[in-house]
């Protein structure tokens, strides 16, 4: 009997699905958690006949990244913690020429350096921060190997679509584990289809092409295009999971390998007789506010599940339910969070022992 899945690291899982989705120009920088990423693509990218490039550090290689973005070429860097901080200000360059690109940030705890231990708290830099200037990352957070890997596969085709970059949210958890994944159909990609890319063509067989789109198409037009862009984004692209939320007292909200933890806590709790929903964001921005629409009236609250300090997602909680019920957080920093410490911090709320959380 045949077997139609492969076990894989999420990092890996990551890299092939970039190759079979047709990228064929890679830049990085070795970084844990996300070096087997740069190493995959090392070893894979040649035999499918792209460019693999080791940079001299972060920001060289983000440069090279927008070099081949601009020529129509389906590229990807891979970085975490303050790596990725490294990558703003090119980042921020893509976003002003209207370049597609898939980035993957493999988060880790920590401020400055932090520790190559697993976290969640890139949330910010991915979601809000991240260079300057009004654009938005489309932001994809898998929860599994196979989701690595779809969407990863995913990301280049929204990137082209948006002429955006699009991050891939992983953890430092996620992309270390090994599972089964279903891997998606190899395709290529036609680099020349675009007519807004360089073909090096002679100068006078072509019109100009500027780089920076406010210049290139002017100040009111730009600001008009940008901004329905990020509409349209935000209106086509919010996606997420709901498990067990039709009587749910009690709703928790988490991503990543947070979820995994929420789902089980989920289960658990409710053989014990305590009504847990959850709602699992896969994508983070747009934040999934449609997610909490159709809540029951049954639910007294919300709790945040993340591997952060200050509750990075509750902004976006609050402002998805406008308000309407008590936020809660359960924060575990750089401890992955546990089914029995999920639901004993909900069995406190519900008892009263426990105040919700200003988000700060």
């Amino acid at each position: 009997m045949s077997v139609d899945y492969v076990l894989m690291k999420g990092n890996e899982a990551i890299a092939e699905a970039a190759l079979r989705a047709g990228c064929r120009f890679y830049a990085g920088y070795p970084i844990t958690p996300q070096s087997e990423i740069l190493e995959y693509m090392s070893v894979h990218m040649a035999k499918r006949g792209g460019v693999f490039i080791q940079g001299e550090n972060e920001i060289a290689s983000m440069s090279m990244l927008f070099g081949a973005a601009a020529c129509g070429a389906r590229c990807m860097s891979s970085s975490s913690g303050p790596g990725f901080d490294l990558k703003q200000e090119e980042i921020s360059y893509l976003s002003a020429a209207g370049l597609p690109a898939v980035l993957v940030n493999a988060m880790r705890y920590g401020l400055g350096d932090g520790e190559i231990t697993a976290g969640q708290d890139s949330y910010w830099v991915s979601t809000r921060g991240g260079g300057h200037g009004d654009k938005r990352l489309l932001v994809l957070a898998p929860a599994s190997v196979q989701e690595c890997a779809d969407l990863t596969y995913l990301a280049f085709d929204l990137a082209e679509k948006y002429r955006n970059v699009v991050e891939i949210l992983s953890d430092g958890a996620i992309c270390q584990m090994i599972e089964k994944c279903v891997l998606p159909e190899p395709r290529e990609h036609d680099m020349n289809k675009f007519d807004w890319a360089l073909t090096g063509k002679p100068r006078e067989a072509r019109k100009n092409k500027a780089y920076n789109l406010s210049y290139y198409m002017g100040y009111e037009a730009y600001d008009r295009y940008m901004r329905e862009k990020i509409e349209s984004m935000f209106e086509n692209e919010q996606r997420w999971e709901e498990f067990m939320l039709e009587d749910a007292e009690l709703v928790l909200v988490a991503y990543g390998i947070s979820s995994r933890a929420c789902r089980s806590a989920v289960r658990q709790a409710r053989r014990d007789g305590m009504k847990l929903g959850l709602i699992r964001p896969i994508s983070v921005w747009p934040f999934p506010r449609r997610a909490f629409a159709g809540v029951p009236d049954s639910v007294r609250g919300y709790v945040s599940v993340e591997m952060s300090i200050t509750t990075q997602m509750g902004e976006d909680i609050q402002l998805a339910t406008e308000f309407s019920k008590p936020l809660y957080a359960y924060l575990t920093s750089k401890e992955i969070p546990t089914v029995e410490g999920i639901i004993a911090y909900c069995q406190e709320i519900l008892a009263g022992n426990i105040k919700p959380t200003e988000v700060l």
